[in-house]
């Protein structure tokens, strides 16, 4: 995902093998999130706020917002990006790349 930003080549098996264990912790999500609210429990936790600066550049800059939107429970559990903390903190913070 960084090394052609960094100027290294990039390697598409490694990044299909990567996105494929990336959907299969999606899918546990997927089949817990209807159970909770967050990850953690009824209850936004360090849990949720660390997955957030990663997946906002995964759907935005990286354009794999499918990743997300093909999982109803992860997609509603996303609504977390709209929190006005992290709004604020996007508004402070451009994306590196």
């Amino acid at each position: 995902m960084f090394a052609s930003k960094m100027g290294f080549p990039r390697d598409e098996n490694l990044i299909k093998e990567s996105e494929e264990k990336l959907g299969k912790v999606l899918d546990i999500y997927e089949e817990r999130l209807p159970k909770n609210k967050y990850l953690a429990g009824d209850f936004f936790s360090l849990a949720d706020l660390s997955h957030l600066p990663f997946t906002q550049y995964l759907v935005g800059q990286m354009g794999k917002e499918y990743m997300r939107t093909s999982r109803k429970h992860v997609s509603a559990w996303w609504d977390i990006n709209s929190r006005p903390s992290w709004q604020k903190v996007l508004q402070l913070y451009a994306p590196p790349f």
